[in-house]
Parts: C-alpha cells; structure tokens; sequence
C-alpha cells in the first residue's frame, strides 16, 4: 500500500504479509467460500493487520514517517493493481485512470459477496465464481477496516 501526494511518488508505503492467493489457497476448498471460511480467512488476515501495527509503533521513524504524510495532507492510500480495479468495477465505480473506491462501496460489494457464500448464486450478484476474487475483496475490507481507511484511490487503469 502506499499512500501520498503524488502517486508516482509516495510519501509512504507499507508491506504486509498479505496475499489474496496465499488466502485463498489456504482457507477457501471451492470457488465460493462458505460463511465459516470468510470468518476463518477474516480471523487470520485481521491478525497480520494487526501484527503490522505493532510493528509500526515500535518503529519510530515509521510512525513519524506516516504521521507526516498524513499532517501533509497525503491522499487516500492508492493501488495500480488491476484485480483492484476488477473490485472498483464490480462496485460500480466507473472506468477512468483514477478511481476511487470508497469503504462504503467495498463494503456494499462484500455484502454481496456473502450472500453467494450463503448460497445465493454469483451470477444473481454479478460476481465472479472465483476463490481468488473473495479473497482478493476480503484483504481489501480488512485492510480498509483495520487501517482504517475511507477510501482507496486506483490509478493506471487504460481506459479504451
């Protein structure tokens, strides 16, 4: 994640040990995850978040470095990544080179996705049958939940 005035050059940017591949690979058996599995999969990705931030405050110049951007007044933390805009898509955000996919829409957007987990067929949601797209929105609303963040700004999508 990184987050700034300039997203050619971010003030700042945090890794964590998070991967929708690794997730889905380790707690979804089918395409649709079943409730017990979103809650297993939330458990786990809500303890690296969490795991994150104590690393952040016992990093000093991380937490002053973030603390900077945001008396700066840095943007929303922002992502290129295209599986990022597949979520903005399917959240009804529309196509451009900057998007902006608020909580609010994610959140709109999983309680989609829970409804398929409880048996509602994805193609009722306009969702794609795919255990890597759950996990995908899953580390998204984590992320946004625990960090906290309001919003996420994608950028870099080719409009044709």
């Amino acid at each position: 994640m990184a987050s700034g005035a300039n997203p050619l050059e971010p003030a700042l940017v945090v890794t964590l040990a998070l991967g929708y591949h690794q997730t889905a690979h380790d707690f979804f058996r089918s395409a649709v995850p079943t409730p017990q599995e979103l809650e297993t999969a939330i458990a786990a990705v809500e303890d690296e978040i969490h795991a994150a931030h104590r690393l952040q405050r016992s990093d000093p110049g991380h937490g002053a470095l973030y603390a900077q951007a945001l008396a700066a007044g840095a943007s929303p933390p922002w992502s290129s990544d295209p599986g990022l805009h597949e979520l903005a898509t399917l959240a009804g955000i529309p196509p451009g080179p900057v998007r902006v996919l608020s909580l609010n829409a994610m959140e709109r957007l999983f309680n989609r996705l829970a409804s398929v987990s409880e048996g509602r067929p994805a193609a009722h949601e306009g969702l794609p049958d795919s255990a890597s797209f759950a996990a995908r929105l899953l580390v998204l609303r984590e992320l946004m939940h625990h960090m906290p963040l309001t919003a996420v700004t994608l950028v870099g999508e080719i409009v044709s």
